[in-house]
């Protein structure tokens, strides 16, 4: 056995010396330990050895952070509920998919994007819709890798060779964009991130620097939106303001904590609190739907 700040660890399962469940004992399973080690009466489970826990898996009221190659196993397979959601999952795999559901549910709020197959009609509709500087992105890709800013037909051809599939964006004049973090049925985060020394991106990961300067309403209550309706409950949102307008970007399920302020991690906390609410009052009818977000 091994103790910490945090709790301690007897075998696979986790305790929090912080936080605690209701009198209800629920019991969850994780596949992500680092992810939920704050989180009390919690079986952590190794994601290749799943077959091997199948009575805990089967026992648990909610599986945690599963790899995305297991979800609809664990969802259709078994009936089980998930967190983060499966429309965070099947929506954050994919930033065709993502996009084409921001456009349904924020159309104003989405800058111009043409997603069209690499072939000659699709390549001439883009360059004929947006002229260069333009960004680019793979359709599966997170941390800045697999986005470009695509300055002229060199760095069009650069691109177009790295994917079947093509996603171009308008080039939106910005030095920065905020990262707004909505775990559960609310916002825990919020905070700029400065372009870097390596120019364009913004990201922490590629050099890109916090700003704690306050942070618009209107971006707040975009997310709070976006994340509302779409049932997206773990999601690092990516914001960009032009001229007081804010423009949703993308998302990812499993982001970064570096941004966020404070000594306490706000994230344990914000997930407990939305299973202890969401399960309490979940229709057990329909376990592939998301969880309730919590009120």
């Amino acid at each position: 056995m091994t103790s910490g700040p945090v709790g301690e660890i007897t075998g696979t399962r986790i305790e929090s010396a912080r936080l605690r469940l209701p009198s209800s004992c629920m019991q969850l399973v994780s596949f992500d330990a680092l992810r939920t080690l704050k989180l009390p009466r919690t079986t952590f489970i190794k994601p290749e050895r799943l077959l091997e826990h199948l009575p805990e898996v089967r026992a648990a009221d909610c599986l945690l952070f599963p790899p995305y190659w297991q979800v609809n196993a664990l969802v259709y397979g078994l009936r089980k509920r998930i967190f983060p959601s499966h429309a965070t999952y099947l929506l954050g795999h994919d930033k065709v998919e993502m996009t084409r559901a921001f456009q349904m549910v924020a159309p104003a709020h989405v800058p111009e994007t043409l997603i069209e197959a690499n072939d000659p009609a699709g390549i001439a509709r883009v360059l004929e819709r947006l002229p260069f500087p333009f960004v680019a992105k793979l359709p599966r890709s997170s941390q800045g890798e697999g986005v470009f800013l695509v300055r002229d037909r060199a760095d069009w051809q650069h691109y177009l060779a790295l994917t079947p599939v093509i996603y171009a964006q308008e080039f939106l004049p910005i030095d920065r964009d905020l990262r707004i973090v909505y775990v559960g049925s609310r916002i825990v985060g919020c905070y700029w991130r400065l372009q870097g020394t390596q120019g364009f991106h913004n990201n922490l990961a590629r050099g890109g620097i916090v700003d704690r300067s306050p942070v618009p309403e209107a971006a707040r209550v975009l997310v709070e939106h976006v994340a509302g309706t779409l049932g997206i409950n773990h999601a690092g949102f990516d914001i960009a303001m032009v001229d007081g307008h804010p423009y949703v970007l993308e998302f990812n399920r499993l982001f970064g904590n570096r941004g966020l302020q404070g000594a306490n991690d706000p994230v344990p906390e914000a997930i407990l609190e939305y299973l202890v609410t969401a399960l309490g009052h979940h229709d057990p009818g329909d376990p592939s739907r998301p969880l309730p977000l919590a009120v």
